[in-house]
C-alpha cells in the first residue's frame, strides 16, 4: 500500500501526500464501526447541489462538526431531510477525499432528533431582542447620502475587505476607508468585533460603518448572532451597515443594523454612489432640460409669429385715416368753441366798459357837474352840514379850487 521515497536526503520512512492520505482512507474506510455508525448533531447549514445535498452537523456544547452529503439518489428516501437549526440522527458511513484531504459522512438515512439546541438558543435570543425593541423599523437611521469618510470592520486578510475596497475605489475615488481589523470568526471574534466598532467610533471621524464578512457555512458565521455584537451595533453612533456573505440566513447583526446586504460587495454598492453614474444622470438632465427650454423658446416663436402676422393682416392704414379725421374734426370742433367761448367773451368785456364809462366820475364832471369836499375829505352831499366860512375844495372837469362859504341859502 505504502511506497517510500528513496533518498539520502530525507529523513528514513518519509512519505508523500498522497500515501498519507491513502493510509488514513484505508484505515477510516476499513474500520467496521466507521463503515456503518449513527450519528446525532444539529443541522448548522444545508445546501443543494446537483449531485446531491451537503450539510454540517454540529455538537454545540463540544464546538465540532462533521460535513455530510446525501446523494440525490437517498434524498427522497430519507425520514427527515436536512434543515438548518434541526437535531438529526443520521446513519452513514465515512469516507475520505483524497483531492481535499478531508474526510466527511456519507449519509443514508436521517431521522428527526428534536430542536436544535444552538436553534433554540437562537430563536430565544431572537425573540428577547426583539421584544426590546432592537429590530424595529423605526429606530433604523438613514445612511447618509454621500460620505465622504467609511469605517470598515473586518478582517484584513478576509478577501471582503479586498472586494469592499476595490468596490469604494471604483464607485467614489477619493473616498476616505478607515479600517478597524477584527477577528470575524471563531470564539474570540465577538469580542474583537465589539472592540474594532468602539474603535471606529471612538475616532469620530466615519460617517458610516460597515461590518463585512465573505461566505461560508452558518457555523462560521456564528459570530454575528452574538448578543454582544448585536448590541454593539444597536448602541453605535453611526449608521450601521452590515454586508455578511450568506444568501439565505439572516444573522441578527443584518436584524439590528440600519441597513444589511448579502455580501461585502453588494454593501459597498450600497454605500456610496456611483460617481459616474451621478455625472451621467446629471448629464442627462442637463439635456432634458436644454430641450425643455429648446421646446418653450420654440413655442414663443411660433406665438409670436402668429401675432406678428395677425398684425399683417389687419387693416391699419384704413384704421389711421379714420383716427385722423376723427382727430381733424375733433380739432375743428374745439376751435370753433372757442372761437364762439371768445366772441362771447369779448361782448361781455364791451358791454362791462360801457356800464364802467357811464360809473366814471370824470365823465359826469365833463357834463359841467363837481364834486365838493369838505375839508377833512368827505363829499359834502347836503347844504345843512356845512357852516359858514368853512373852506371847501371843489373838484371840476379840469383841476380843483377852494372856495369859502360866505352864505347858506
Amino acid at each position: 500500500m505504502t511506497s517510500f521515497v528513496s533518498n539520502s536526503l530525507f529523513p528514513e520512512l518519509t512519505l508523500s501526500v498522497s500515501d498519507l492520505t491513502n493510509y488514513i482512507q484505508e484505515l477510516l474506510e476499513q474500520d467496521e464501526q466507521l463503515r456503518r455508525v449513527w450519528v446525532i448533531g444539529e443541522v448548522s447549514s444545508a445546501s443543494q447541489h446537483r449531485s446531491g445535498m451537503f450539510f454540517t452537523l454540529q455538537d454545540p456544547d463540544a464546538k465540532a462538526s462533521i460535513q455530510c452529503v446525501v446523494w440525490n439518489s437517498v434524498v427522497t428516501k430519507l425520514v427527515q431531510p436536512p434543515t438548518t437549526g434541526e437535531q438529526l440522527i443520521v446513519l452513514g458511513s465515512i469516507r475520505v477525499y483524497p483531492q481535499r484531504g478531508q474526510y466527511q459522512l456519507m449519509v443514508w438515512q436521517s431521522l428527526p432528533g428534536g430542536e436544535g439546541l444552538q436553534a433554540l438558543r437562537y430563536a430565544q435570543l431572537r425573540h428577547r431582542l426583539a421584544a426590546e425593541g432592537l429590530f424595529d423599523e423605526e429606530g433604523k437611521r438613514p445612511l447618509p447620502t454621500h460620505p465622504q469618510i467609511i469605517g470598515v470592520v473586518t478582517s484584513p486578510q478576509a478577501a471582503a475587505w479586498g472586494d469592499i475596497q476595490r468596490t469604494l475605489r471604483s464607485r467614489h475615488p477619493g473616498l476616505q476607508v478607515l479600517l478597524s481589523p477584527a477577528q470575524v470568526q471563531g470564539e474570540l471574534a465577538p469580542a474583537s468585533i465589539v472592540a474594532a466598532i468602539e474603535r471606529i467610533e471612538l475616532d469620530g471621524r466615519a460617517q458610516l460603518l460597515i461590518l463585512s464578512r465573505g461566505g461560508g457555512a452558518s457555523e462560521d458565521l456564528a459570530c454575528f448572532n452574538d448578543e454582544r455584537v448585536v448590541r454593539a451595533i444597536a448602541n453605535c453612533s453611526i449608521p450601521v451597515l452590515t454586508g455578511i456573505g450568506h444568501q439565505r440566513d439572516e444573522s441578527l447583526a443584518d436584524l439590528v443594523a440600519d441597513a444589511c446586504a448579502h455580501t461585502p460587495t453588494a454593501a459597498a454598492e450600497l454605500a456610496v454612489p456611483e460617481l459616474a453614474k451621478l455625472d451621467a444622470e446629471h448629464q442627462q438632465r442637463k439635456r432634458n432640460l436644454n430641450q425643455v427650454v429648446a421646446k418653450v423658446l420654440e413655442g414663443s416663436h411660433q406665438q409670436v409669429q402668429y401675432l406678428r402676422a395677425r398684425v399683417q393682416r389687419l387693416p391699419l392704414n384704413r384704421q389711421l385715416q379714420q383716427e385722423k379725421q376723427a382727430i381733424a374734426w375733433k380739432r375743428q370742433q374745439l376751435v370753433q368753441l372757442t372761437s364762439q367761448r371768445l366772441s362771447q367773451a369779448n361782448g361781455h368785456c364791451q358791454l362791462l366798459q360801457q356800464k364802467l364809462a357811464t360809473l366814471d366820475p370824470n365823465s359826469v364832471l365833463k357834463r359841467g357837474y363837481a364834486v365838493v369836499r369838505q375839508a377833512e375829505g368827505t363829499i359834502a352831499r347836503s347844504a345843512e352840514q356845512l357852516q359858514l366860512g368853512e373852506t371847501l375844495e371843489i373838484t371840476l372837469s379840469e383841476g380843483q379850487i377852494k372856495v369859502k362859504i360866505t352864505e347858506i341859502i
